[in-house]
């Protein structure tokens, strides 16, 4: 052989054997692309708010802001205080601090569900009726003035036949009176709660494929949250995952599993007492729904704690401390989001979502900017100083990070560009949100 001439190397496997091997994974590849898009690659809110149909306002989101305030001004009137109450070190205090301030002010609440179960209880038609055209009009005025949140819904009563008539109804009302005010808006948000067969499921999808029709929307345009509540949502009877049924029966319409704390534990014979988001039998649930969500693009929600940050300045600073910890658990256990109940949960929601990001973030960034200038060259190769080694998979978790903590509020594209040489579209791009 010649110098420069490259020796070809020897194969044994026949043209035809490969083609049969496509052949027979078409189908597999097929249902890949269908079933397991990954990430959709759009903002997934912190956390959800729940105010009841009949307690709804023009001013709700802001009369939260100024609660969560002067919850702030009254138990913890500065940086240093509040610091102390969370455990939050030195060089976190004055940063979240400061920004949990100003989210308060611009952003208050991330997701906002006006409530017509749990919340809001049985009520004669008519009134439900009213409230439900109310919602609609409040929800398509704040879009309109741009005081909306960037994401906001309904919660109807569940499928089961006691009620099943009672949600049906109070839905249409709400989504045609959107439609009357000029559509629906962005950042919709509709969630089924106490969905225990995937036929409930089905029913719902049906039930938004009328209503498009009727209005000649783009088919799929309305999605929904599915709500765990019930044992029966976790494990069927056959014993195979309910969830992951749910998914499947969806259509695509599936937008988020919501872990509901307390519904779920007493189905399980918990005791009230211990009724809480990291009891055994609640980490099972959300694990289990957490695998069937993953690359589906269905995102997983925890749910809520029931202490609320009300009374002595102990009490409040216990009810903080309680509500910080679980939210920086559930951060660390990959569960984005979660429900808040009461205003005074808003300053440890966003300190421990702002503590997460900022404290991660510049090994984040060091890392992300690492594998961006050795993409093309040797990933693995591992550089001097003990520095970590990271793949592909790594960058895109790296990426999503990043992602989030800049669409919270955690962290400022200047910074993050600073330490990294990255625009948010390289990021994005990292974050691979989606199969081509």
């Amino acid at each position: 052989m010649g110098q420069g001439q490259q020796e070809k190397p020897a194969t044994s496997l026949a043209g035809a054997v490969i083609e049969e091997i496509g052949a027979s994974l078409a189908a597999v590849d097929a249902e890949l692309a269908r079933r397991y898009l990954g990430d959709p690659g759009t903002r997934q809110p912190v956390h959800t708010v729940y105010v009841p149909g009949d307690a709804f306002a023009a001013d709700t989101l802001r009369s939260w802001g100024d609660r969560a305030l002067a919850a702030l001004d009254e138990h913890a009137p500065d940086a240093a205080s509040f610091a102390a109450v969370l455990g939050l070190g030195d060089e976190l205090a004055g940063p979240v601090h400061d920004r949990v301030r100003a989210k308060l002010e611009r952003e208050p609440v991330e997701d906002l569900r006006v409530d017509f179960e749990d919340g809001y209880g049985p009520r004669p038609d008519a009134e439900e009726d009213q409230a439900a055209a109310r919602a609609a009009r409040l929800i398509a005025g704040a879009y309109e003035n741009g005081t909306a949140a960037p994401y906001m819904g309904i919660r109807v009563k569940c499928l089961e036949s006691a009620v099943r008539e009672r949600a049906i109804r109070t839905l249409d009302i709400f989504l045609t009176g959107l439609m009357a005010a000029g559509g629906l808006p962005r950042g919709l948000v509709l969630t089924l709660p106490k969905v225990t067969y995937a036929e409930q499921v089905s029913a719902m999808v049906r039930l938004l494929d009328a209503f498009e029709k009727t209005w000649g929307l783009t088919p799929g345009r309305l999605g929904f949250e599915i709500q765990i509540e019930t044992s029966q949502a976790i494990l069927a009877a056959d014993g195979t995952a309910t969830v992951a049924r749910m998914i499947r029966a969806a259509e695509g319409r599936a937008t988020g599993l919501h872990y509901g704390t307390f519904d779920y534990s007493a189905c399980l014979g918990v005791s009230a007492a211990y009724q809480a988001g990291d009891h055994p039998a609640a980490d099972h649930a959300k694990a289990v729904m957490q695998v069937a969500a993953a690359g589906t693009g269905v995102r997983v929600s925890d749910g809520s704690t029931n202490v609320l940050p009300v009374g002595s300045a102990e009490q409040v600073h216990a009810a903080w401390r309680l509500h910080y910890g679980l939210t920086r658990r559930a951060l660390a256990r990959a569960y984005y989001q979660g429900w808040d109940m009461h205003p005074g949960h808003l300053p440890t929601r966003y300190a421990a979502v702002f503590a997460f990001y900022r404290e991660g973030f510049a090994q984040a960034a060091a890392r992300l900017a690492r594998y961006a200038d050795r993409v093309g060259g040797d990933i693995r190769d591992i550089g001097d100083n003990g520095e970590i080694t990271d793949e592909p998979a790594t960058a895109k978790a790296l990426g999503g990070y990043l992602l989030r903590g800049l669409d919270c509020g955690a962290l400022d594209p200047d910074e993050v560009h600073r330490l990294t040489g990255l625009t948010r579209p390289d990021l994005e791009h990292f974050a691979a949100p989606r199969r081509a």
